[in-house]
């Protein structure tokens, strides 16, 4: 029996290797950063490089995979689509991915901004940003956001994205200020994000015609998927750099804990509530049945999503509870859930919206209707085009955080 137990702890604790060793980064990097901080009164800016250097390695190869692996995920799962045969099913079930997934977002956003948990950080309060008029950045930044949807460029747009700049004149009034329209350096996600749609259901549309398209990308996605999953196991690796370069520095260690279970707490708190009463809402509504008896069906794929954090690998054990437990027709399970598995990610929504603001909060940026709106369809694109394996949001997590946000706070 002894034996027994000791090999189910082996077996989880391999199971679950990424997870723990990217927790114990997490901690060692703290306790790294603390006992360099201690070891000198002030680091400059250099000496901070030297220790964040490994850690920037690493964000520039998950940045590098940002652009093939959401052009690949998202023609890939709309350019499966069979439409001549299932156009209903698949309009419904699209639908109510993009439906689930805003609601998502829209929680997050009311939750952050209700809570406000990096209110409270002073060294970014004088952030010359807020001196604008909130009407002008609101238009510009929503018809900048059009414009990066439709790029006229595609090749332009995996490198630079469209920006409004208000070229400061004292003399005038704000209202009056030159708008100096440039690109700048960084992916244009939305556009690309728009195009790789347009060409999923222009391939699902020709049918045989687009099957050897549709099987490139698919190829693409595969090949990118591995090599996201290597990258993904040396993230501990440059977590505890990153870790330890933050800590150093943080002005007040206390304060920013504080702020970081702030956000914690909001997460857990809007997932909490999409998961256990918005979902189940709709599920009694449409459906006219308590959700309790499908969901204790579905216990066993609920475990394996749980312990694997992948849609992909609990896959088909989902259909099969689906199938044999829930009794949903196999034409229905079979052509629904693979789709959901890669553009239905309403955590990865969630919590990418909830960090986008919380981080313009710490750094002092008050966001216009129009930022926030901005945001929430950049989260909701993200999403979609986050691939089901773990920890496969951190990808798309790194545009929405550095790319977009930064891009905000120009």
């Amino acid at each position: 029996m002894a034996d027994s137990e000791q090999s189910k702890v082996i077996r989880c604790m391999k199971a679950n290797a990424l997870t723990l060793s990217t927790v114990s980064a997490v901690v060692m990097g703290g306790f790294m950063g603390a006992i360099l901080k201690s070891s000198k009164t002030s680091w400059t800016e250099r000496e901070r490089m030297y220790v964040q250097f490994p850690g920037e390695l690493f964000l520039k190869m998950l940045k590098c995979l940002i652009v093939p692996l959401l052009v690949s995920s998202i023609v890939s799962a709309i350019g499966g689509l069979d439409l001549s045969l299932s156009k209903k099913v698949g309009y419904r079930s699209i639908a109510y991915y993009c439906a689930t997934t805003s609601l998502a977002v829209m929680e997050g956003i009311i939750l952050v901004c209700t809570i406000r948990p990096g209110v409270g950080h002073e060294s970014a309060r004088d952030n010359p940003t807020g001196n604008f008029s909130k009407t002008t950045l609101t238009t510009d930044t929503l018809m900048d956001l059009t414009r990066n949807m439709f790029p006229d460029n595609i090749m332009r747009a995996t490198m630079y994205q469209y920006q409004t700049k208000l070229v400061q004149d004292p003399s005038k009034p704000i209202e009056e200020w030159k708008m100096d329209g440039n690109w700048v350096v960084g992916s244009n996600v939305l556009g690309l994000v728009f195009f790789s749609i347009a060409m999923g259901i222009a391939i699902a549309c020709k049918g045989k015609a687009g099957k050897p398209l549709l099987q490139v990308f698919d190829s693409l996605g595969e090949v990118i998927m591995m090599i996201t999953t290597w990258v993904i196991w040396i993230s501990p690796f440059g977590i505890f750099f990153l870790v330890a370069e933050k800590i150093i520095e943080m002005k007040s260690l206390s304060d920013t804990i504080g702020q970081l279970g702030l956000y914690f707490i909001t997460v857990l708190l809007g997932l909490m509530i999409h998961g256990f009463i918005l979902l189940p809402a709709m599920y009694t509504f449409f459906v006219r049945e308590w959700p309790f008896r499908f969901t204790a069906n579905m216990g066993q794929a609920i475990a394996t999503a749980f312990g694997t954090a992948s849609s992909n690998a609990s896959l088909p054990v989902s259909m099969q509870c689906l199938e044999e437990k829930n009794k949903i027709d196999p034409r229905i399970s079979r052509f629904v859930m693979p789709i959901g598995a890669t553009i239905n990610m309403d955590g990865t929504a969630l919590y990418e919206a909830v960090a986008a603001i919380f981080i313009a909060q710490v750094r002092g940026r008050d966001l216009g209707m129009g930022d926030i709106l901005a945001i929430s369809v950049a989260a909701t694109l993200a999403a979609i085009g986050a691939a089901g394996t773990p920890q496969a949001g951190l990808v798309t997590m790194v545009w929405c955080w550095i790319l977009w946000v930064c891009h905000l706070m120009m």
